[in-house]
């Protein structure tokens, strides 16, 4: 069931750059680094604990299509997986979505904690 008031309802299938039966990909049009890319159900949901599991098999096995598209284009040396859940987690967007961002060194993000 898609939301019409939803914008992620509202991709067509062309919009994503991988898909498969119960979700899809596409680039973040507000990248916090090159290769940003989201990850959605088909389905209207809003938060990740209201997924079926066939749903999270679905984008999981996206993130890891994703990961080797990344890795071949943009030659990432680490990601984050994020997933902000309601207005008070973070959420902007409600429809589910999950973000896969490939860190580079110095990004200026998040510091990664020194190895002892």
């Amino acid at each position: 069931m898609k939301d019409k008031n939803c914008v992620f309802c509202q991709k067509e299938n062309q919009d994503f750059i991988i898909q498969n039966e119960l979700a899809g990909a596409f680039w973040d049009l507000h990248p916090i680094n090159p290769g940003h890319l989201l990850v959605i159900p088909k389905r209207h949901t809003v938060e990740y604990f209201s997924l079926t599991m066939p749903e999270i098999i679905a984008i999981n096995e996206l993130i890891k299509e994703a990961k080797v598209l990344l890795d071949q284009k943009y030659q990432p040396k680490g990601y984050n997986l994020l997933v902000n859940n309601g207005h008070y987690g973070g959420q902007s967007i409600m429809h589910c979505h999950v973000h896969l961002v490939p860190r580079y060194p110095d990004d200026g993000l998040f510091m990664p904690k020194k190895k002892d």
